[in-house]
């Protein structure tokens, strides 16, 4: 059975470590798709999205996002205009997914990921290698989680988070949505939308700020 033909958005950090998550036998890897015509690179070929377009047979994996776009990740995935259909997931084959995890579309879950009992990863969601993610936990559309992170049982993180490396997190609390978590924090209690959390224990950098001005 001929290989599926995939590219990966953008070229990036998130893109390039999605390569060792990639299942050579099922997709033959054409390069990657950017918007900044400068890049380049001696290992790999570098399109525009009129790729896209002019091959609809081509399987997309989708990775954008950092510490200061995280929020736009939605906004910059749905600009690509292709159907769900044509996005993959790129597991590797050394994380661990428990019993009755769901994982949606467009997912990249990296080396030594764990996702126990019931978790639901819900679409375009990355997760950067060692990370534990606990039974019952749900993590929505857009969020990206960095590596060494642990997500006790019972948690909700919302839509468009960054969740940064090294953060522990603990049990049955509810994280909002475009909420940013500094690398190593220690989230003890649950957040509103659109917080900036960070220390141990993790406080409301933004919270913080409203107070000083006040």
């Amino acid at each position: 059975m001929p290989r599926k033909k995939l590219v990966i958005f953008p070229f990036n950090g998130n893109g390039t470590e999605a390569l060792d998550c990639i299942n050579f036998d099922e997709f033959e890897f054409i390069g990657f798709v950017d918007d900044d015509a400068h890049k380049e690179s001696k290992q790999y070929d570098i399109y525009n999205r009129e790729i896209l377009h002019q091959y609809r047979e081509l399987h997309v994996l989708a990775v954008p996002g950092s510490p200061i776009s995280f929020r736009q990740r939605k906004e910059i995935i749905s600009s690509l205009g292709i159907e769900r259909s044509r996005y993959i997931n790129a597991i590797h084959p050394r994380a661990c997914i428990g019993r009755n995890v769901h994982v949606g579309s467009n997912c990249l879950i990296m080396a030594g990921v764990v996702i126990t009992s019931n978790a639901q990863i819900r679409d375009h969601v990355c997760i950067l290698p060692n990370t534990v993610i606990h039974h019952d936990v749900v993590v929505e559309e857009y969020t990206l989680i960095g590596s060494n992170v642990v997500v006790a049982g019972g948690t909700n993180i919302g839509k468009s988070c960054y969740i940064g490396s090294g953060t522990n997190i603990i049990n049955g609390i509810s994280i909002g949505d475009e909420s940013l978590v500094g690398l190593g924090s220690n989230v003890l209690k649950g957040v509103g939308s659109g917080a900036k959390m960070a220390g141990n224990p993790a406080r409301d950098l933004n919270a913080h700020t409203k107070i000083e001005m006040l």
